[in-house]
């Protein structure tokens, strides 16, 4: 999986440009895996083992309650990192599932492995700051949309950062993602010209 393993290099040097000799650490740490459609990852209640690189393939983090109400909070999909990351770094069992919607291929790093590069590579343990700092900033954002905009609103700032979304996410995960009624989702698509 070489392409895999470049696609990981470029987003780790987006996120923050790391030395030939930290990547060779880092890269060492990953493996393949693979999961079928809507399978869950990791299950409520779990320590989240792993840090995913999504390859292929479109998952999602969701919260469940005692009541059959389910709130879809992040999607992943290539390329990018995935998995249930609070659960993950704090090493506490996880409030959230991490459920793939179609057939997917990740790399994934063992939470000891990545604790380990992180601590012997301290350029390592920024670039993954900065990524959770980037993170953090974009669930406040949709803090406040989720709070403050009407649904079209929602729907127009969701195409804006994602304008292939639509063709990635089947279209009631994306209504339930947004707090929108899945009925009120289908007269947004078309009524908002794309």
């Amino acid at each position: 999986m070489p392409e895999v393993i470049d696609a990981l290099k470029i987003l780790v040097n987006a996120i923050h440009p790391v030395p030939e000799a930290d990547w060779a650490a880092f890269k060492q740490i990953w493996q393949p895996f693979r999961a079928k459609r809507k399978e869950i990852i990791t299950s409520v209640g779990e320590k989240e083992k792993y840090l995913y690189f999504v390859a292929e393939g479109v998952q999602r983090v969701y919260y469940f309650d005692d009541q059959n109400r389910e709130a879809t909070l992040v999607f992943s999909y290539a390329p990018s990192f995935g998995g249930v990351l609070d659960a993950l770094l704090l090493q506490q069992p996880s409030r959230y599932y991490f459920e793939t919607l179609t057939p997917s291929i990740f790399l994934r790093a063992a939470f000891p492995d990545l604790q380990g590069v992180m601590h012997t590579h301290p350029i390592i343990e920024t670039m993954v700051r900065i990524g959770i700092t980037h993170s953090l900033s974009g669930l406040l954002e949709r803090l406040v949309e989720l709070q403050c905009y009407s649904s079209e609103e929602k729907f127009r700032k969701l195409l804006q950062r994602s304008p292939h979304i639509l063709q990635l996410v089947p279209h009631k995960y994306l209504a339930n993602y947004l707090g929108i009624e899945a009925t009120n989702f289908s007269k947004l698509i078309n009524k908002v010209k794309l």
